[in-house]
């Protein structure tokens, strides 16, 4: 199969997503051209290293491009600050200089946490991201968003820095675990539901299809999500209007639900955010936004995939204990937060997202209660 190319056009900073099988194994051919030196760095996780870690060394090496390897451990604690400072020294270790290129092989955290790496060595060095999880492929490695957790919330520390170069090979999707295709496949609806109601109508019959394995519908969902996004980045790369808050899309509720449950694996991201949708839908047929029929419509489907859409679901057999009042503060740390007012991605109907500031606190306390109790 040909690797589908998806164009991210930035003024000075354009780049290319290869959407394909085997690229892990092509990236030294693929990248040889864009590299400032014959030199690159891979940052990787303790789970991703032994699965592709060798394979995208030597792709480098038969391009005659010397790489070394940084593994960093598996999981969110690894965007601490204090992970942050280690990886930074590890790669100060090597002696890089400011031609070197960092590659992130992995998921999302390797990916943001060496996208933040790249725009502080040196004061910024090319980086190269490889998506090894769906969510990542669809989403994060997508857009120059980077950086790492701090305990007032998530990814409040970091940089836009857009990489050279997405590879986002669809063969490493096979290793993944369910769950984690799951939490991928939430970002993959996502662009349905923002401004796309027939790709929403394409994941309705096709979802169970993609999170199978069907190869074709797997790389037509990644590719769908890629042009969405990079059409959206492309018209507002740094967040300046409403139009990239867009793609936060539960968000402001999923982000919640991740610092009340530690950023752990408990919940995951890609999880936190069907979640979220979920209950960025009710609040707006609640407040007569939208027409119930579509928030039962996101519930259903999210729900029927596998995704937890029910407060009580997270955690398994923990039976978690949550409380509003907790989660609404969490969502004061938002960094969408203006003047001290919560932002919120909400929806007039299935593919009609847009930003609001004008939530009543009491309506969003009632809802979360009602969410709590159900």
């Amino acid at each position: 199969m040909t690797a589908r190319t998806v164009p991210v056009s930035l003024a000075g900073r354009s780049y290319d997503i290869l959407i394909g099988p085997a690229l892990i194994d092509r990236a030294g051919e693929l990248s040889a051209g864009l590299l400032a030196s014959r030199r690159v760095i891979v940052v990787t996780d303790q789970t991703v290293a032994p699965l592709y870690g060798a394979r995208l060394v030597g792709s480098f090496e038969r391009a005659g491009i010397a790489a070394t390897t940084v593994t960093v451990p598996a999981g969110e604690s690894s965007k601490e600050f204090a992970a942050f400072g280690r990886l930074m020294n590890a790669l100060l270790d090597q002696r890089p200089d400011r031609k070197v290129t960092l590659v992130a092989l992995g998921g999302g955290v390797v990916g943001d946490l060496t996208g933040f790496a790249a725009a502080s060595l040196l004061r910024g060095v090319d980086f190269i991201q490889v998506p090894t999880t769906l969510l990542a492929q669809v989403d994060s490695s997508v857009g120059g968003k980077t950086g790492i957790n701090t305990r007032h919330g998530k990814n409040l520390i970091g940089a836009f820095y857009q990489p050279r170069l997405v590879l986002a090979d669809t063969d490493v999707l096979d290793t993944l675990p369910r769950r984690e295709l799951l939490a991928g496949y939430a970002e993959v609806a996502k662009y349905g539901l923002i401004d796309d109601p027939a790709f929403w109508d394409w994941c309705e019959a096709n979802g169970d299809a993609v999170l199978a394995g069907d190869a074709a519908k797997r790389t037509y969902a990644i590719e769908q999500s890629c042009l969405s996004k990079a059409r959206i980045v492309a018209a507002d790369e740094r967040e300046t209007t409403d139009l990239r808050a867009l793609l936060n899309l539960g968000h402001t509720f999923g982000h919640a639900l991740e610092a009340e449950t530690g950023f752990g694996p408990e919940l995951l991201h890609g999880e936190a955010v069907g979640a979220g949708m979920v209950m960025a839908f009710d609040l707006s047929a609640k407040i007569g936004l939208c027409p119930a029929a579509d928030a039962v419509r996101v519930r259903r489907h999210l729900g029927a995939v596998g995704l937890p859409v029910r407060l009580r679901t997270i955690g398994g057999d923990n039976h978690r204990s949550w409380d509003a009042a907790r989660l609404i503060e969490h969502m004061r740390g938002d960094k969408k937060a203006e003047a001290g007012k919560l932002t919120f991605i909400l929806a007039r109907g299935i593919g009609q997202a847009f930003v609001t500031r004008e939530v009543d606190e009491a309506v969003l306390r009632g809802l979360l209660d009602t969410a709590i109790a159900a």
